[in-house]
């Protein structure tokens, strides 16, 4: 009598589309294939989910190139610095699997940073800094330098 019953419910239920089916399923033993309940044959379902893992491997790839590529950025600027290395940075490079090198629009900014320094340590840099300062101030510098000299002088030799 229970099994009539509980038939009806869940005939009822089904009707409803709250999903009396599953339950049924479940109950007489079956299993729900997940081609079926995507509305696929098997061969469509294998296909589409050997598609999703090679898209998702490809995705990864590319974040690990980008990962690898900033990885790179870091040791460049760190060997700039002269900071300690990092172990993290050099595995994300070994990770990549490939030869990692910067971005072209990371290449051109560390160009120009690099050149502007050069040009700022060559003598015509400073020349350059001498014009934006203010000829006081110049002065001022010069005399405590000058300052400085000869009271290093003056320890050092007792003769003057």
């Amino acid at each position: 009598m229970s099994f009539l019953l509980k038939s009806m419910v869940s005939g009822q239920v089904k009707n409803l589309g709250l999903g009396g089916s599953d339950e049924e399923k479940k109950e007489e033993g079956g299993t729900l294939d997940p081609a079926a309940a995507a509305g696929m044959t098997r061969e469509e379902y294998e296909e589409y989910q050997k598609q999703m893992v090679e898209e998702k491997m490809e995705r990864d790839g590319l974040f690990a190139q980008k990962k690898a590529e900033r990885a790179t950025l870091r040791v460049h600027l760190r060997e700039k610095y002269r900071l300690p290395k990092s172990e993290q940075d050099e595995n994300q490079i070994q990770m990549a699997r490939e030869d990692v090198e910067l971005p072209e629009e990371l290449r051109k900014m560390v160009n120009e940073d690099q050149e502007e320094e050069d040009d700022k340590d060559s003598f015509i840099g400073q020349i350059h800094s001498l014009q934006n300062m203010d000829a006081d101030q110049i002065k001022e510098k010069a005399q405590a330098t000058f300052s400085e000299i000869k009271q290093a002088a003056e320890q050092k030799c007792f003769i003057m």
